[in-house]
């Protein structure tokens, strides 16, 4: 008779674990929205503003363990606030544990800023990401107290200095490849997007003569992504950088932008797609470039000072590009529930 009492109270609480779970066909992630960053005016937008107003999302949710907001829309789209720098790792699993949710099909599209390396793009562009590598596994030393043959104090764990490959078991699955047929065909799909461009981006711009992929205006490129909490910034450790990728990648990928996130929203997603929580090819990671990953050409290394006119740019650009393809996600749901999208031939 208890067992009874019981099942007939859970049929009747409101969210309980047996009503069917909502069917999440894209979860859209950005790290921080109006206020987080209110030190600068330039950040007063936030990440996830043009995803609340534009496309809409309007339903709230509350998610335990997640301090940003959730909203999701009619059409099955959950947009996220995930926090910044580690706290990711928190947000993303509290969405995969969720009872009233259903993400085992669901496309992850992360939309964020990050820094570009003036070798690989400009401010204002957006980049969708081939790879993801984690440089937070790392041992090191004070750049003043390296051996003088070291171009640098960072260097792999288990290994002897910089330059090799060493390992991270038990901390992080350090480097990533993503679907490259997905990431194709979203990057076919927005490659032509115009982005917003003005004399702000101008004038940073100019300021990088030697690399003729900074001097372009904002466009859309695939690129490969460092993600550190740590935020970096200048020319010996944008050297570090490229190095770094490269190294993880054994030389398949080339660095071209850096954030603090997407290692901790790649290894979080890894580990759940083992346990059949989640589909890691649905993966999409697109950041758009808020400032350059060194100061301009002959400018002294100082404190670190973003850009004027780069995160109003790149936010625009993170929505204008990650849109479309969210649009398309869900419109071709019938089949992309079942067959992740791949890029036509050409």
């Amino acid at each position: 008779m208890l067992r009874v009492l019981l099942l007939i109270a859970a049929l009747l609480l409101p969210g309980s674990v047996l009503a069917k779970p909502l069917v999440v066909k894209v979860v859209v992630l950005t790290t921080f929205e109006s206020g987080a960053s209110a030190e600068d005016p330039h950040f007063a937008s936030g990440e996830f503003k043009f995803w609340a107003d534009r496309y809409p999302l309007t339903k709230p949710m509350k998610i335990p363990g997640i301090e940003g907001r959730v909203l999701y829309s009619e059409d099955g789209v959950l947009g996220v606030v995930t926090g910044m720098r580690a706290r990711p790792r928190q947000s993303l699993t509290a969405i995969i544990l969720d009872p009233r949710l259903d993400v085992s099909k669901a496309y992850w599209v992360v939309a964020g800023i990050a820094g570009v390396d003036p070798r690989a793009g400009s401010i204002g562009s957006a980049v969708w990401s081939n790879w993801v590598v984690d440089a937070d596994p790392i041992f090191e030393r004070d750049d003043r107290e390296i051996p003088a043959d070291w171009p640098y104090g960072l260097w792999s764990l288990g290994t002897a200095g910089p330059g090799q490959k060493g390992t991270a078991a038990g901390s992080s699955g350090m480097a990533w490849k993503l679907n490259s047929g997905l990431v194709q065909w979203a990057y076919q799909m927005t490659r032509d997007i115009p982005l917003p461009d003005n004399d702000l981006l101008r004038t940073a711009r100019a300021g990088f003569k030697s690399e003729p992929m900074a001097q372009r205006p904002p466009f859309v490129f695939v690129g490969d992504n460092l993600s550190t909490t740590r935020f970096w910034h200048g020319e010996r450790r944008t050297r570090w950088a490229r190095d770094w990728v490269r190294t993880w990648t054994d030389g398949a990928g080339v660095f071209a932008t850096t954030d603090c996130e997407d290692q901790g929203i790649l290894d979080t997603l890894d580990i759940y797609a083992k346990e059949g929580r989640v589909d890691r090819d649905r993966v999409l990671v697109l950041r758009t470039a808020s400032n350059y990953s060194r100061e301009a050409d002959g400018v002294a290394p100082g404190g670190v000072k973003f850009t004027p006119g780069g995160a109003p740019a790149a936010f625009e650009a993170a929505y204008l590009v990650g849109a479309p393809v969210v649009k398309a996600l869900v419109a071709g749901w019938p089949t992309y529930a079942k067959t992740i999208p791949q890029a036509a031939a050409r």
